[in-house]
């Protein structure tokens, strides 16, 4: 069985991104989507107004919302454990697998000179914008595909919608980048998805030892999308590079899908376009 994760997916690009993998991809495919408090308020705007195409039933069967605060690895490892028993137990199905995550934890605190750096806001800025997605890795990476599964003649099973590899994707920023850095400031949040970028890189790597090739990591900038993350800048970003989550998340699965085992630890805008380190 392959399977997907979204976390969190309680608002913003997360909540698009479950949304959408729950309308264009295949009944057969669970979709892991968490939240750090509210689950049944979750679970009731992710089926709101579907579209008549989409059966309800079908819909809330394979949409499992679990509690999960990305700030503390018990819980991240508690998640990873249940995902493991519930849809990765190999003993059961050899052929079980994540297939594809969107690892989207972060927070903004902008400061535009090194005297605004407020030494616990860079803390949890670096916290929740670097470390949860570390400890996302170090117990989700064993859920992607073996070197053992991928010995199979015809690669991975076929999902329709998704990528014939194996994707986790980390959600990082074009301000992330050292060589596009030419203004300066937001420290804490540059240092952070910098870091991103080096997990990427280093991730990728290890699947394509650990994974035979079959499963790919990247990292992903989404643009300027109206979220209280970015809040602050709605006014000062064009109105045309100012996106909704939906089409932002629309674009982002796009890209995903047409990944190769080439374009693996390197960071991708929602263009598909790479973004250099």
């Amino acid at each position: 069985m392959a399977w997907a994760l979204v976390t969190p997916s309680s608002r913003g690009i997360g909540h698009a991104l479950t949304r959408h993998l729950l309308l264009t991809t295949p009944v057969s495919l669970p979709i892991v989507a968490t939240a750090r408090t509210d689950v049944s308020s979750l679970r009731s705007s992710l089926l709101s107004d579907l579209p008549s195409s989409i059966s309800p039933d079908s819909a809330s069967s394979r949409l499992d919302i679990q509690k999960c605060d990305l700030n503390s690895e018990s819980s991240i490892r508690d998640l990873a454990g249940y995902c493991s028993d519930r849809y990765s137990n190999r003993s059961r199905d050899p052929s079980a697998h994540l297939r594809l995550a969107f690892c989207i934890p972060g927070m903004l605190v902008p400061e535009r000179a090194p005297e605004k750096i407020e030494y616990d806001s860079a803390l949890e800025t670096l916290k929740l914008n670097l470390l949860a997605p570390m400890m996302l890795a170090k117990h989700f990476v064993p859920l992607l595909p073996k070197k053992t599964q991928a010995k199979s003649p015809d690669g991975l099973p076929e999902v329709e919608g998704l990528n014939a590899l194996a994707v986790i994707a980390f959600m990082s920023a074009r301000v992330g980048s050292v060589s596009d850095n030419g203004r300066g400031g937001w420290y804490s949040y540059r240092s952070s998805k910098a870091g991103v970028n080096q997990l990427v890189k280093s991730l990728d790597i290890y699947l394509k030892m650990s994974s035979a090739g079959k499963a790919v990591c990247v990292g992903l900038h989404p643009g300027t999308v109206k979220t209280d993350l970015s809040k602050e800048f709605w006014g000062s970003t064009p109105k045309e590079k100012l996106f909704e989550s939906g089409y932002s998340a629309e674009k982002l699965v796009e890209v995903v899908r047409e990944l190769d085992g080439r374009m693996g630890g390197r960071c991708w805008d929602w263009k598909g376009e790479e973004i250099l380190p």
